[in-house]
């Protein structure tokens, strides 16, 4: 089965991702892997969930939502007293990778750090997308907190990235579509540092069983999908550090236009 974007099985879609479109959030970005596009937004509130109180000590919290036009069938649109199963799995999924790569232990006051994750398309690996998203989103509040005095140093401990691996008729496959998820043998999303630590795994045969040496053999494809990953966020990262121009939410409507 031809592959989109005439891939090779070890290439990841297209990337491309535009920061700070919102002014209001401490950072934000659009994260586009191929046709499957997330909006990320990190905020901070001043307080913490009742079971952080009197800790002194932040607290970070991810939520998830596929918007209504996000898939070629109308999802219908989520309200907070009544979210599906499948969001609220994903939306504790970024929250556990993210909090496993901050320190949130030395800063003496009390604020939740949010981070809003948004598909405004699927076409497959929309959670890895928007843990890519989130942490290019929260590296950038990271940097406004800092000026701002509201934290003295870095919280961010160690880099991660996301990217799914699939079997598709035998063949290990990077960073698969929704055609490929829907007619795998199996299905994997890899959650990792830059070293290829693992932080999260998920995954399953579809069809049957598979051993250990097929899944080692697709973590070693998702690491470097991961590395490429993180060297795109890094080179876009340092686009915005150096001040050069920005492009808003407008600007993207307009020149689709």
């Amino acid at each position: 089965m031809p592959r989109s974007y005439k891939r090779a099985h070890d290439q990841l879609r297209p990337l491309h991702m535009t920061t700070e479109l919102s002014g209001n959030a401490d950072g934000s970005v659009l994260f586009e892997i191929g046709n499957t596009k997330v909006l990320c937004a990190v905020s901070l509130a001043p307080s913490v969930p009742l079971f952080m109180r009197n800790k002194n000590k932040w607290w970070l919290t991810a939520s998830y939502a596929l918007l209504p036009s996000s898939t070629q069938v109308r999802t219908e649109r989520e309200s907070m007293g009544k979210r599906n199963e499948r969001s609220v799995e994903i939306s504790r999924l970024i929250g556990r990778c993210l909090r496993s790569i901050v320190n949130l232990n030395d800063i003496p006051t009390e604020r939740t750090i949010h981070v809003d994750c948004d598909v405004i398309q699927a076409d497959g690996g929309t959670r890895t997308a928007c843990i890519n998203g989130a942490f290019a989103a929260l590296s950038l509040a990271e940097q406004k907190w800092l000026k701002k005095g509201l934290i003295e140093k870095p919280i961010i401990q160690q880099e991660l990235a996301a990217v799914s691996v699939g079997i598709i008729k035998g063949i290990s496959m990077l960073d698969i579509d929704f055609v490929e998820d829907s007619n795998g043998d199996a299905d994997f999303n890899f959650v990792m540092n830059r070293r290829g630590d693992i932080i999260e795994l998920q995954g399953c045969g579809e069809k049957e069983p598979i051993g250990w040496d097929r899944v080692q053999a697709m973590k070693e494809l998702a690491h470097k999908g991961v590395k490429e990953i993180l060297i795109f966020i890094d080179e876009k990262l340092d686009f915005q550090k150096n001040n050069r121009p920005k492009f808003t939410l407008k600007d993207i409507v307009q020149s689709s236009l």
